[in-house]
């Protein structure tokens, strides 16, 4: 096969619009990696100019999609469809770094360091919210089929509980409203400055919209609790 960069083309051909995706038939969505969105802070590798993960253009509070890398600036229009809260056992970085597991409560991530004979002191255990979000294109309103993950740890669980708090007050589904996640700056106790999130509520979802996210929910989530 000839190797000539001739053969192909940045743009889309009409010959590969009339494709039916053939060749994907096998391929669900538990064989897809699914995108999350990442919050970019002043030490993120995404903004070192010098480091193998920086994307161009990207400032201090923008969004990303860790998949993609597309940039999605400082706002967002999402669909909240599900949360789920876990415990994410990490090394702690002195100690080399990396993670470590999952699990459901923070006894059982602290039963799994034991049982391995690690040192417990040598690991953080953050309790993780996780909410599976919708983007809504801001101009033409339509809803992307593919999720993105919102992990929510340390100084975004506030955020996420008072998400969480503001839907069960709405009532109805989870995923009948429009959200707007904004980046903001804020402080710690010792004045250290950070981006964090703020979240409004836009309104509910016309009858289309709200079938697409409800038909979403049910084929990603409603069979896994059936």
């Amino acid at each position: 096969m000839s190797n000539d960069i001739s053969i192909v083309t940045s743009e889309v051909p009409a010959h590969v619009k009339k494709g039916s995706n053939l060749g994907n038939e096998n391929v669900t969505a538990e064989h897809l990696s699914t995108p999350r969105i990442k919050q970019l802070q002043q030490l993120s590798n995404e903004i070192d100019e010098n480091h193998s993960e920086h994307i161009e253009g990207v400032k201090v509070g923008d969004f990303i999609n860790t998949v993609t890398k597309e940039n999605y600036g400082q706002e967002l229009y999402v669909v909240n469809t599900h949360f789920k809260e876990e415990f994410v056992v990490w090394r702690q970085l002195e100690k080399g770094g990396g993670l470590i597991g999952t699990f459901n409560s923070n006894a059982e991530a602290l039963e799994h360091l034991e049982n391995e004979g690690l040192k417990v002191e040598d690991y953080d255990i953050n309790r993780t919210q996780t909410h599976t979000l919708l983007k809504v294109d801001e101009k033409t309103g339509e809803i992307a089929d593919i999720p993105f993950l919102f992990d929510c740890s340390i100084s975004k669980l506030k955020v996420s509980r008072e998400w969480n708090t503001q839907l069960m007050k709405l009532g109805g589904d989870r995923f009948a409203s429009l959200w707007k996640l904004s980046s903001v700056q804020t402080a710690n106790k010792a004045g250290q400055r950070f981006m964090n999130i703020s979240v409004s509520n836009v309104g509910w979802l016309k009858e289309s919209a709200y079938e697409l996210a409800k038909t979403f929910y049910e084929n990603t989530f409603a069979k896994k609790t059936s």
